[in-house]
């Protein structure tokens, strides 16, 4: 089982990775949803990673607010993306929707071209889309190289718990496509509870493990 640690900066990532944490989403300013982190942040934490044999994800986003990026801000998240890969990060964080609030293809498909061969995980924008646009999303990203998708099952400001149904489904529509990721309200004594009754592999929080 994976516990993924979503870290706002470096300094209580070793802390993590030391009470369990398997894997690392590294972000900034996690006030507004968070944002890429800076060259520096990326350096040390993929430096650490490394010495424990723990990857580090990237989150993409140039930005707080919507998922719905310029031209230039595409510009700029394809200059992140080569600076994480520069550094050796093990993967990446993206997720682009529309102004119709749908999954933004034509975006995705330079973002994920720029990644290449690293791990792509498709964030929380992912919740906004409606449930028959979810499931056909699972297919499209799936079918571009996606390897998990990260989702709370529902609005931001439901508790996970009450949101099983929809995850059991989106878990169960996924098989043998990629990996969905419970996430966003997990904590370190209710982790194991996701973990039983969704019978995932991998969960996502910011206190996942005690720090």
């Amino acid at each position: 089982m994976i516990k993924e640690f979503c870290g706002e900066n470096f300094s209580n990532i070793e802390k993590a990775i030391k009470n369990g944490a398997k894997r690392i989403e590294l972000c900034d300013n996690m006030a507004v949803g968070g944002t890429t982190p800076s060259y520096g942040v990326i350096k040390e934490t993929v430096k650490l990673g490394k010495q424990y044999d723990i990857p580090v994800m990237i989150l993409i986003r140039p930005r707080g607010g919507n998922f719905v990026y310029s031209e230039a801000e595409l510009k700029i998240m394809i200059a992140d993306i080569g600076v994480a890969k520069q550094l050796g990060s093990a993967g990446i964080v993206i997720g682009c929707l529309n102004e119709n609030g749908k999954l933004d293809k034509q975006s995705l498909e330079l973002l994920i071209a720029a990644v290449g061969e690293l791990e792509i995980t498709f964030h929380m924008a992912f919740d906004i889309l409606t449930k028959d646009e979810q499931l056909e999303a699972i297919d499209w990203l799936s079918e571009h190289g996606v390897k998990r998708i990260l989702t709370h099952g529902g609005s931001s400001e439901s508790d996970i718990l009450d949101n099983f149904i929809w995850l059991s489904r989106l878990i169960d529509y996924a098989q043998d496509k990629l990996v969905i990721m419970p996430g966003g309200g997990i904590t370190s004594k209710t982790v194991d509870f996701v973990f039983k009754n969704l019978m995932v592999d991998e969960v996502h929080s910011s206190k996942i493990v005690q720090i």
